[in-house]
């Protein structure tokens, strides 16, 4: 007999959905009430971490050193987000899927100026001044990393 295959999907479209319409109630009870927006629940931050986690597997992200960072943004824009959502739509996955994806783009932005901010302080403040030869410091080992600082910059 054949063993049924676990669900493929981390993230079941239905319930999130059902989550969702659960948490806008409860934050129109609050409206009407005059008290403050009720926090998220667990279950959907659990969702918006799988989505962010598992986007961040993607080719186009995995790579980065700032992965983490680029996770942390995401779950943060969709917890900003949620009360943006239609709840009369049908696949809260894809929205929030989406918001995710340019909160990446966004993160990687950021990281990429703030490379070229670097390199052009380095530039500007001289190597001798950044690169200051120890004592336990070989000199070919300090021209080896100029010449390579001087190729990447000029590219």
């Amino acid at each position: 007999m054949k063993e049924k295959k676990k669900n493929p999907n981390y993230v079941n479209n239905k319930d999130f959905h059902d989550a969702l319409i659960t948490h806008k109630r409860r934050l129109e009870e609050s409206k009407t009430n005059g008290l403050s927006p009720p926090r998220i629940s667990n279950y959907l931050g659990d969702c918006f971490l799988k989505i962010a986690t598992h986007l961040s597997y993607r080719p186009n992200f995995v790579n980065y050193m700032f992965r983490e960072d680029m996770i942390s943004d995401g779950v943060e824009n969709c917890v900003q987000y949620i009360n943006n959502f239609d709840v009369n739509r049908s696949n809260p996955f894809a929205y929030f899927t989406q918001i995710v994806w340019y909160a990446f783009l966004r993160r990687i932005s950021r990281e990429k100026r703030q490379m070229e901010i670097k390199e052009k302080i380095i530039e500007r403040s001289g190597f001798e001044e950044v690169f200051t030869a120890d004592q336990g410091f070989n000199r070919s080992d300090y021209n080896t990393i100029k010449n390579n600082i001087q190729i990447k910059l000029s590219q």
